[in-house]
């Protein structure tokens, strides 16, 4: 499996698109949007009558589709490419919102349309986050920095994030149709972009004789020590992270913000994702390859939101929920930016979209933190300072391991 060299890529034309990584990121933006909308409605769904545990599953559901699309479309995205697996994506996240979008009275419908945006998401994370990289530089790009598609990624991803999950929340407190509209607007949202997607030009040659899937599902480079010791610790706290920040803290701010809940939940959830947005261009510059530099500052970040996530719920403040958000959502931005850099300097190109699933897939575990804490809460009645101290501790444990990581 090999890129398209510059001579293939001149001689079928695909070097005249300098932009064609736009597309891409905009599809991942729309299906980013539809993956996080459902968040900030949380509180509504609580409000009107579905449990704290059910409407938690609720939100870690769209990990069933997402692990899946993740291992399976990034090692059949080197097989096959980058356009078959990516460009359906779209379609199916505007099929998934318009489940959610007719389906608030139903566990079933709402389940079913989380999945399939987790299957759209997977799909963009792992083959779009790839092909974006592959589009940002030569042949594709006559000017490229390296780590511009890691950072172009992320900022997809998190701007689909941060705007779907704003504009679903203020729409769902004060616009019409709460139950229906946020979701319809990302159905318009992914068709656009689906349809400019079919313009963006493929990046991998496919394999005239592939072999067998299941050698192509092995990804051998989560053996390097790198992975083990500095993203896989990295990873594992970036959706825990942001899952503690908009999906715990708001629903025990419930009843302080009882005149106006959803609306706080959207604002809980755009400060943690602006947040981990606008720290990305800074992180990048704070990188230094082969260094530790970002992953400790991503780490400690980490560390800091726990701590005053623990404060924040034993005493209900609404400045602490605030600054909680803003240092989980600096440490989930900066995090993310430093596990896709390393994966991009340690993956080859036959593997670089099978390691990034993989990256992406232990991330996205965390958002079954809340429902593990609502069961342990409801069943043990255990408190959620004290677990909330516990993944402060936890986390403290990754810094660790990560500080000991020896050079690449």
């Amino acid at each position: 499996m090999a890129t398209l060299t510059s001579v293939d890529a001149r001689a079928s034309g695909l070097g005249t698109h300098p932009k064609a990584w736009a597309a891409v990121a905009a599809a991942i933006f729309a299906i980013a949007w539809g993956g996080n909308e459902f968040t900030p409605l949380l509180v509504m769904y609580k409000r009107d009558g579905l449990s704290v545990a059910t409407v938690d599953l609720l939100l870690f559901e769209y990990v069933l589709g997402i692990i899946p699309a993740l291992l399976i479309g990034g090692p059949l995205s080197d097989r096959y490419g980058r356009r078959p697996l990516m460009r359906p994506a779209p379609l199916i996240a505007a099929t998934g919102s318009t489940l959610l979008a007719f389906g608030a009275d139903s566990v079933l419908m709402l389940s079913a349309g989380r999945v399939l945006c987790g299957i759209a998401l997977g799909l963009a994370m792992a083959v779009g986050s790839s092909w974006l990289k592959e589009l940002s530089q030569a042949p594709f790009t006559a000017e490229s920095v390296p780590g511009t598609g890691a950072r172009r990624s992320a900022m997809s991803l998190t701007g689909g994030f941060g705007l779907g999950a704003g504009v679903a929340g203020v729409l769902a407190q004060w616009g019409p149709w709460p139950d229906s509209l946020p979701y319809l607007i990302n159905v318009t949202l992914c068709v656009t972009t689906a349809a400019v997607l079919v313009r963006a030009p493929e990046t991998i040659v496919r394999q005239a004789n592939p072999g067998r899937l299941r050698d192509d599902l092995k990804v051998p480079a989560v053996a390097h020590h790198r992975f083990r010791t500095v993203a896989l610790p990295i990873c594992l706290w970036l959706f825990a992270s942001s899952a503690v920040a908009y999906a715990i803290l708001p629903t025990l701010m419930m009843p302080k913000v009882h005149g106006a809940p959803i609306a706080f939940s959207a604002l809980i959830t755009v400060i943690t994702l602006g947040c981990g947005f606008g720290i990305q261009s800074v992180a990048r510059r704070i990188d230094r390859p082969g260094t530790l530099r970002l992953p400790v500052l991503a780490l400690t970040l980490v560390i800091t939101g726990m701590v005053l996530a623990a404060a924040a719920a034993a005493t209900l403040t609404m400045w602490l929920t605030v600054l909680t958000a803003i240092a989980l959502g600096m440490g989930y931005g900066s995090g993310l930016v430093a596990g896709l850099l390393e994966i991009e300097r340690m993956a080859r190109s036959d593997d670089l979209a099978g390691l990034t699933a993989v990256f992406y897939a232990v991330s996205y575990l965390g958002f079954g933190v809340p429902a593990v804490m609502a069961v342990c809460h409801d069943s043990l009645g255990v408190g959620y300072p004290a677990m909330l101290g516990v993944l402060a501790a936890a986390c403290a444990v990754c810094l660790t391991i990560v500080s000991r990581s020896r050079p690449a």
